[in-house]
């Protein structure tokens, strides 16, 4: 337990964020049990993934495709109680053809690893499946045009909670027009089922504001509770 303790402070320091400790009940991080998703859940993928992920690598329904050189499906645990999602492929998920794999996604893994979680245990998306030219904001339309195969991922996956990563994100999967400073701290739900869903700002932002990298841990400690809350009423 002591390893882990050590490990778990430094990635904390990788972060920039100094230790400290909730009196509170229930706000420890690292040391709190997880619950388990159900055996049926923890059978296996579901069989279509395959089918969807083919559908999403041959899809034109927006013009992103003339550009992209690959789709970018998803990575992660098909198992998974938690779905990151952001809100687009850059240059270098585009190339790699997976989620958050440049600067951002190593701060990514970073605020994941603070938060007692490894990449291999979350499952990583993004609201498109393809990079838009130049990084720009993805268009309604083409959010639109992608919003069919994430809605079927998250019905695959069954997530517990869901962290919306980014005001794009943010935006399309509450309908909001809201500021991310205004969702934080709040939970919200998404979809028929009300999954739990937190939001908190996009790796990409704080490289350029390292100083709100303390309100990004108060969202995953958030994010944290919530889980543990929904998964003991589950």
């Amino acid at each position: 337990m002591d390893g882990q303790r050590e490990l778990h402070n430094a990635y904390l320091q990788a972060m920039g964020i100094t230790r400290w400790v909730s009196r509170q009940a229930g706000e420890a991080l690292a040391d709190e049990p997880v619950c388990e998703k159900t055996a049926i859940a923890s059978a296996g993928p579901a069989p279509d993934w395959a089918m969807l992920e083919s559908q999403v690598a041959g899809c034109t329904r927006c013009r992103l495709h003339e550009t992209r050189t690959q789709t970018v499906f998803g990575t992660g645990n098909r198992n998974a109680d938690w779905l990151i999602i952001g809100e687009a492929p850059g240059a270098d998920e585009d190339r790699a053809g997976e989620p958050f794999v440049g600067r951002a996604g190593m701060l990514l893994n970073e605020m994941l690893l603070a938060a007692g979680y490894r990449r291999d245990d979350v499952y990583i998306a993004n609201i498109i499946k393809c990079r838009p030219p130049d990084n720009r904001n993805p268009r309604p339309d083409e959010v639109q045009s992608c919003q069919g195969y994430l809605q079927r991922q998250v019905e695959l996956l069954q997530p517990r909670i869901i962290l919306a990563v980014g005001k794009i994100a943010a935006h399309s999967l509450l309908g909001s027009t809201e500021p991310v400073g205004r969702l934080r701290g709040t939970q919200h739900y998404y979809g028929v089922k009300k999954i739990p869903l937190v939001v908190t700002y996009h790796p990409a932002y704080l490289l350029r504001s390292p100083m709100e990298k303390r309100k990004v841990w108060a969202d995953l400690q958030f994010a944290r509770r919530v889980f543990l809350s929904s998964s003991q009423v589950s």
